[in-house]
């Protein structure tokens, strides 16, 4: 674990190694972003969306929070979304859950007080939904893993019936919402499922990805 003074040498370090390679590259990066995907994601410290996709500072707008929850009056979650669908205009926005969710651990069993509590309220009420599957798998990481597939599809759906996102299919805005699962265990990425409309009737439940219980992934987020 670096210290805070590593973290800024680090950082010396890093914008130096930039500037030998390419002298111009923070005045591009001054010039301004025009990002094609809006991520969604959870708040683990291992998964970095730049890093699993590869993808270049400027190409992804991200949003990140406990459990990657959907709420219709989170502020936060709404300026970034409307800045990305009507500022930036996404053609893609990905919300993104992952395996070993200890965030959805917690809603599942109900043991958080307080502000995580509060938050995670979303996620309980996917569990409480869902109970009759969920309770049926014995193993509590697979039952777990499970959760956060149906979060994902959970959350996407709430996504589509935001006001903003209505408003972007309504005017026939190019635009796709992706339900993304990433496995912290092997480092891949999966499709759950795919919405480019408002969701008016049910949608149905991914299928389960194989999951192998032998190596469980916990996360702080």
């Amino acid at each position: 674990m670096k210290t805070i003074r590593e973290l800024m040498l680090s950082n010396k370090a890093w914008a130096a190694e930039k500037r030998e390679i390419k002298k111009d590259y923070f005045a591009q990066q001054a010039a301004g972003q025009n990002p094609e995907v809006f991520w969604i994601g959870g708040s683990d410290s291992r998964v970095s969306p730049q890093h699993i996709t590869q993808t270049r500072p400027g190409e992804l707008f991200i949003h990140r929070n406990l459990a990657n929850l959907v709420y219709d009056n989170d502020d936060n979650l709404l300026a970034d979304l409307q800045h990305a669908v009507d500022d930036f205009e996404v053609g893609h926005i990905v919300l993104c859950g992952h395996y070993g969710c200890s965030g959805l651990r917690s809603a599942m069993d109900d043991d958080v007080t307080g502000h995580m509590k509060a938050w995670l309220r979303g996620a309980r009420d996917v569990y409480d939904a869902n109970r009759e599957e969920l309770d049926a798998i014995a193993d509590p990481l697979a039952r777990q893993n499970r959760l956060s597939e149906l979060n994902v599809r959970e959350q996407l759906i709430r996504l589509s019936r935001i006001d903003i996102v209505r408003a972007a299919f309504s005017r026939g805005q190019d635009l796709t919402l992706h339900g993304w699962i990433y496995d912290v265990r092997n480092g891949q990425l999966s499709e759950l499922l795919a919405i480019d409309a408002p969701v008016e009737t049910a949608v149905p439940k991914p299928a389960p990805k194989i999951i192998s219980v032998e190596e469980p992934a916990s996360d702080p987020a």
